[in-house]
């Protein structure tokens, strides 16, 4: 659990502030999750966007400018459970904390509900996570109108708490940007000391324990996502998980892994030869991934949009196979038949922040949707050679690389949040062998 301090818990107050600006008769009914024991808890995103609240079995019923406007529903205290999983808050002590109006044992919520959505207009809530969930709302809100005499009235509509969070979640404030930078530079550290770690007849899961080891020593509260550390012909995996293969002398090695803080995250990929040198066929691949990223990053400005920068990366790539050999025939041809995703299959970067795959879109009414200073984005291109791939040159068969950054767009230059991190061939190799 995140220890808070007063100062923290005012930009949770802020959010719940402006959202009142954008909402006019909507109520969020928001749930933190349910604690599944299989290791540490992370509550859902919108739910901790807006509360700080971090326990599990938490709802948050909050209705910009009516009163109550932010109420909270918690676990009681429980002296035996509490011996066994941990301190709870409990009401008394969230409404100290946790500034909500009011609040209750989660045990009330569904005798509670149904007056809190009374006068609600919509619904903010997603539906589909929790069957239990999913049926308390549909029943409180059908009761709720017969609170104020409106039977016959038809239910108002459910809607997503995207809809409504992620136009202010997808602009990070100067505070988050603060925690990202944060985030990334303990990352950065963590993928360096992995670099130098890394050795022929290593296993693959010896690196992920000094990543870990390095997140945490740096007082990170979790990872990200699932590390992945894929050596050989496993970085031609995209979301390779084993994490169990012995490295061998010649090897590349892929390393996608980032650390969360204050519940913002990195996402962080380096590709890296374990015995600190590449090998010519292994140099060819990684320096047309590494010029792809060099040129669209200068592009990350407000304006531009992430379906212009995948077009741009295909176009560079796409070039880059045919002067590799891999691929043969007309540029245009190749990208018109889409070609290129046998070796570039996904997408050149996405929104990055409480979630990894943060929330925001592309497009919207089927046009691409224009980066805004404050948004912070991947950049990741990258090239895989599946190992049986017959008709790739066998010098390039099982490579497989990847080069990601986090990408803060500003109203100047894009800065780089984990340029810190080095990616030049000779930079890489030096760190390797230091």
């Amino acid at each position: 659990m995140v220890t808070r301090t007063f100062e923290d818990l005012q930009i949770f107050a802020k959010r719940r502030k402006k959202l009142a600006s954008l909402a006019g008769g909507e109520v969020l009914v928001l749930f933190s999750g349910k604690d599944q024991h299989l290791g540490a808890f992370r509550a859902d995103s919108h739910f901790v966007y807006l509360t700080g609240f971090e326990e599990p079995e938490a709802c948050a019923v909050i209705r910009p400018g009516l009163d109550p406007e932010f109420v909270l529903f918690v676990r009681p205290k429980d002296a035996v459970m509490e011996t066994w999983e941990g301190y709870r808050h409990g009401p008394e002590g969230t409404k100290d904390i946790y500034a909500c109006d009011q609040s209750f044992s989660i045990h009330e919520l569904s005798k509670k509900l149904p007056e809190l959505l009374k006068d609600a207009k919509s619904i903010y809530f997603d539906l589909g996570k929790n069957p239990d969930h999913d049926r308390m709302l549909l029943e409180a809100r059908r009761q709720a109108p017969l609170l104020n005499r409106r039977s016959g009235q038809p239910p108002v509509p459910i809607r997503d708490p995207k809809d409504i969070l992620a136009p202010l979640r997808v602009i990070k404030s100067p505070q988050e940007i603060e925690w990202m930078r944060e985030a990334c530079q303990l990352s950065v550290k963590a993928h360096q000391a992995c670099m130098k770690m890394a050795k022929p007849d290593m296993n693959e899961k010896q690196i992920h324990g000094c990543l870990m080891f390095h997140f945490f020593d740096q007082l990170a509260q979790q990872e990200a996502y699932s590390s992945i550390v894929a050596s050989g012909p496993n970085a031609t995996v995209l979301h390779y998980r084993d994490n169990n293969r012995v490295m061998e002398d010649g090897d590349l090695l892929l390393i996608d892994a980032g650390a969360q803080k204050y519940f913002l995250n990195a996402d962080i990929t380096r590709t890296f030869p374990v015995n600190g040198k590449f090998t010519e066929p292994q140099k060819q691949i990684y320096q047309s991934v590494l010029d792809c990223q060099k040129k669209l990053i200068p592009l990350m400005q407000p304006g531009f949009s992430l379906v212009e920068l995948q077009d741009k990366a295909i176009a560079i790539l796409t070039e880059a196979l045919v002067e590799l050999n891999l691929l043969s025939g007309s540029i245009k041809d190749l990208i018109a038949d889409k070609k290129y995703q046998k070796y570039y299959p996904h997408g050149i970067g996405h929104y990055l922040g409480m979630d990894v795959h943060d929330v925001g879109l592309s497009k919207q009414d089927d046009k691409p949707v224009p980066l805004e200073s404050g948004m912070v984005v991947t950049m990741e291109p990258g090239l895989y050679i599946p190992l049986d791939d017959p008709e790739a040159p066998l010098e390039f068969r099982g490579i497989g690389v990847r080069i990601e950054d986090d990408v803060l767009i500003t109203d100047k230059d894009p800065e780089v949040l984990t340029a810190g991190l080095v990616k030049e061939v000779k930079d890489v190799e030096a760190l390797c062998q230091s």
